[in-house]
């Protein structure tokens, strides 16, 4: 399975971003896909995920109300539609996949998952 996280870049506070995860190498809608984010200096941090059909999603506390996680299972892609950005948004997002068979099976933790791309930065000015 290979993960390629595409859409970073530089926003003033407040603003919006919206990032893409194309997944290649095996069956897009068998996988649990998520979002995380590392700031320098910082351990990763769960941001977002969401089940095989789209129909459970799951966020961190930090970004609840800002964000959202969407899918579509045709494209094979992931998205990550983030508002109202902050400063401490700041990081670099990695985009995750976890085999879950299609179970309805949410995870947050980074030993959940199996797959991950190599990121895309994220930075917010003020």
């Amino acid at each position: 399975v290979q993960l390629q996280a595409s859409g970073g870049g530089l926003v003033q506070a407040g603003g919006s971003l919206r990032l893409s995860c194309v997944f290649s190498g095996g069956t897009f809608g068998s996988y649990l896909m998520g979002w995380f984010r590392q700031a320098p200096g910082r351990e990763r941090e769960f941001v977002a995920a969401i089940t095989w059909s789209g129909a459970i999603t799951s966020y961190g506390d930090s970004v609840k109300g800002r964000f959202t996680v969407s899918r579509d299972n045709s494209e094979n892609r992931v998205y990550l539609q983030m508002i109202s950005l902050k400063p401490e948004d700041t990081a670099n997002y990695y985009c995750t996949a976890k085999k879950t068979y299609y179970s309805a099976v949410v995870a947050t933790k980074m030993s959940d998952y199996h797959y991950w791309g190599q990121g895309t930065q994220v930075t917010v000015s003020s």
